[in-house]
């Protein structure tokens, strides 16, 4: 553990209860929501690569128009 966790820790320690549990909560589902991010983007790795190619494809033949003119 870093030691600015085990601060942060210590800190909250010295809260009530009912504080206590609630950044609890707000930690895991921190975490869990990192963990979700993480295995979609695994997930979605070819899909993701197969669009860059295509896009760049469509730019290559002259599909595509800079960013300050399709405004």
């Amino acid at each position: 553990m870093t030691k600015l966790l085990e601060k942060a820790l210590q800190e909250v320690s010295r809260l009530p209860d009912e504080q206590q549990d609630a950044l609890a909560a707000m930690i895991l589902e921190e975490l869990a929501d990192e963990k979700r991010w993480a295995e979609s983007f695994a997930r979605s790795g070819d899909t993701l690569a197969r669009m860059a190619q295509e896009a760049l494809t469509e730019d290559e033949g002259g599909s595509t128009l800079p960013l300050d003119e399709s405004l």
